[in-house]
């Protein structure tokens, strides 16, 4: 295992906060002498920015994020510093911590750190990974199966990062995969999936959005349609076949061969750490029966809040549920089941089972952090009117490109969810106009439009450190949350550019078929000229 250099060059680190403090006092000038509007322009998308760039220059998500959040508060404020305080704490962080959904999915990271602990603790996760040893024989084998989990488990794409992690983390470190791999394989079927599942709560929240409309019907027409789902999927089943790897990934994969998982960001004491509580007895049983618990009251949890229950459809009640409340519920069902269950194999003692339930919760503390500096940063830019302002750049665009359409409001969504992190906002933003430019108009290119709203908002999503989905499948994975971005960033980018075309092609054919059928043509191309270029420099 590698141990963290040192000493390291920290130029970079030091421009950057330099450029950030000029950036806002020239900011600050201009805002406060020459009264220069900040709400609702391009102004408004400059703390994401600055915590987007400054992650990716110094590896340091945490003073990147507070940075941002610091920024958009000097913006609201007028650059007043009781003022600035006020919008930091009260209107950010203090504001985001007691809004009831997001303290539902922190509450569910906690309980679902708590079931992770417990079933390392009784040595499932270990013995897991000794019985899929004698199914799966190689490193191929491990990543599709660590994609077909994610594939299987479409409800929510949370539940879906933390329970893929937990269960193929054991199975991947046999065959020597890094973490940076693992965490790509499990965000690639996070929302991919789940934006192209009728039944799940991204289908709830999309067909929310579309007014005037049977939201699930304009859901299930637009599945076809999403292209960068669709080719997301196929990408990873062409990189697992034929080994193809490349940008930050390569190092890490090769870095994995050679028995440091991790490459950078860790410590052999930090990766001990990880691994506390495991040991090498147990059963399967021990972890799969709390996973299929763990599945199956979150579903119930779910449809419970959605009114299956009273007088609602299995369908009707998955529109209208509560996922974060529903995911309390379920997960805390789980939890207990699964701790009653440790004591009557007798697998765990009482007091072991509870001291597992801190040594859980302090597992995911640093997930809750981001999320938290990350919902900050959303709030700062949503009372900046960024939403506003992407609203008004959209509208004045759809006039005269309606054939062009697709495609360009697929690469404003990659900007948007980016920028904020966040694809429901980005839906709830985009959406709307579409179905307004378009409803009445020429249905078929409003199905197109939406898809490519939804593709656009879930690469834009995968690209961004401050995603929520990104942050946990870091910490579904175990992997440091900055190796994830820079790895996976040249993967989304490459499906991205392939998806900006195929696009461009649906707008004018508006057929499926063809246009899928050019999208996966030209992604095998492109990866196939990757490969070469390898082969090539190896025969060098």
């Amino acid at each position: 295992m590698s141990i963290v250099k040192k000493g390291e060059p920290k130029t970079l680190t030091y421009l950057s906060l330099v450029a950030v403090v000029l950036v806002l006092a020239g900011l600050a000038y201009a805002v406060v002498h020459n009264h220069m509007p900040v709400k609702e322009t391009a102004w408004a998308l400059t703390p994401p920015v600055i915590a987007i760039a400054l992650a990716l220059i110094t590896k340091e998500v945490y003073s990147s994020l507070f940075l941002g959040i610091l920024t958009g508060a000097f913006l609201n404020a007028g650059f007043d510093l009781v003022g600035t305080l006020n919008q930091v704490f009260q209107q950010g962080l203090l504001t985001v911590l007691s809004d009831k959904w997001n303290v539902g999915i922190l509450i569910f990271l906690i309980i679902l750190g708590m079931m992770v602990q417990l079933m390392n603790r009784t040595g499932g996760s270990a013995a897991f990974g000794q019985w899929a040893s004698t199914h799966i024989k190689s490193r191929a084998g491990a990543q599709l199966a660590t994609m077909l989990l994610g594939c299987l488990i479409f409800i929510d794409d949370y539940f879906n990062c933390l329970t893929v992690g937990s269960v193929m983390r054991p199975v991947t470190d046999k065959y020597n995969i890094s973490r940076a791999k693992l965490a790509y394989l499990i965000d690639s079927t996070a929302a991919p999936v789940c934006i192209i599942a009728p039944i799940s709560s991204w289908a709830a929240a999309v067909s929310g959005f579309v007014k005037g409309e049977n939201g699930i019907s304009i859901f299930v027409q637009s599945i076809p349609f999403n292209f960068y789902a669709l080719l997301t999927l196929a990408m990873m089943v062409i990189i697992i076949f034929l080994g193809i790897d490349y940008g930050p990934m390569k190092t890490h994969e090769e870095n994995a061969l050679n028995g440091d998982l991790f490459t950078t960001g860790i410590t052999e004491e930090a990766a001990e750490t990880l691994r506390k509580g495991e040991k090498k007895i147990g059963s399967v049983i021990d972890l799969v029966l709390p996973i299929m618990m763990l599945i199956v009251c979150c579903v119930v949890g779910m449809i419970y809040t959605g009114g299956f229950f009273e007088d609602k459809g299995f369908v009707d009640a998955f529109a209208n549920s509560d996922a974060s409340v529903g995911l309390v519920l379920g997960s805390a069902v789980a939890l207990i089941i699964t701790v009653a269950f440790y004591l009557v194999r007798q697998s765990l003692p009482f007091a072991d089972c509870m001291d597992c339930l801190p040594e859980g919760f302090k597992q995911m503390v640093p997930a809750m952090l981001i999320l938290s500096f990350a919902w900050a940063l959303k709030a700062m830019t949503d009372s900046l009117g960024a939403a506003k302002y992407v609203a008004s750049v959209v509208e004045s665009s759809a006039g005269n490109l309606m054939n062009f359409l697709p495609a360009i409001i697929f690469l404003i969504a990659v900007f948007l969810a980016f920028a904020s992190g966040t694809s429901w906002g980005t839906f709830g933003i985009l959406i709307p106009i579409v179905v307004s430019c378009f409803q009445g108009v020429d249905h078929q290119l409003m199905i197109i439009s939406i898809s490519a709203c939804m593709a656009g908002a879930v690469c834009g999503d995968h690209c961004s450190p401050i995603s929520d989905t990104t942050i946990m499948s870091s910490a579904g994975a175990q992997c440091i949350h900055l190796n994830h971005v820079t790895t996976q960033i040249p993967y989304a980018m490459t499906v991205a550019v392939v998806s900006f075309f195929t696009y461009l092609v649906a707008g004018f054919t508006k057929s499926a078929p063809a246009s899928l059928c050019f999208g996966v043509v030209i992604l095998c191309m492109g990866l196939m000229a990757m490969r070469r270029r390898d082969l090539g420099k190896i025969g060098e």
